[in-house]
């Protein structure tokens, strides 16, 4: 009974957990059903293993025909995320400047209590 039990655990299948959409992708899905073009502007430097965004603080570019938008994609696994990546791009010294010609906002992605990814989204 015992080899029985056994063998039936141990052909069974290994069910591996859904990998879950990056902030940055569920946010280029988001800004392209409202119409924008978007792309990733965040960059991968093997050397050093770092990720360099665009101007310090955009991950995301959208455009559309009345406006440029940078956007600034995180998960909430707790209310702080979006509040400190705010303070984080006000801070920055390139924030003076690129607010002149586009609009800011950070997307914050989170799961609400039936499950679905909601959006938070702060502008600067």
């Amino acid at each position: 009974m015992i080899d029985a039990l056994t063998a039936a655990v141990e052909s069974a299948p290994i069910k591996r957990k859904a990998k879950s959409k990056s902030p940055t992708a569920r946010s280029l899905e988001h800004l392209r059903k409202l119409g924008y073009t978007a792309d990733v502007t965040e960059r991968w430097i093997p050397k050093i293993n770092v990720r360099k965004d665009l101007f310090g603080f955009i991950d995301i570019l959208a455009i559309n025909e009345t406006e440029v938008l940078a956007v600034q994609a995180t998960g909430e696994q707790n209310s702080g995320n979006v509040s400190a990546r705010v303070t984080k791009i006000a801070e920055h010294e390139n924030y003076p400047l690129v607010c002149k010609h586009m609009r800011i906002v950070v997307h914050g992605w989170r799961k609400n209590a039936a499950g679905r990814w909601t959006l938070r989204e702060v502008e600067l």
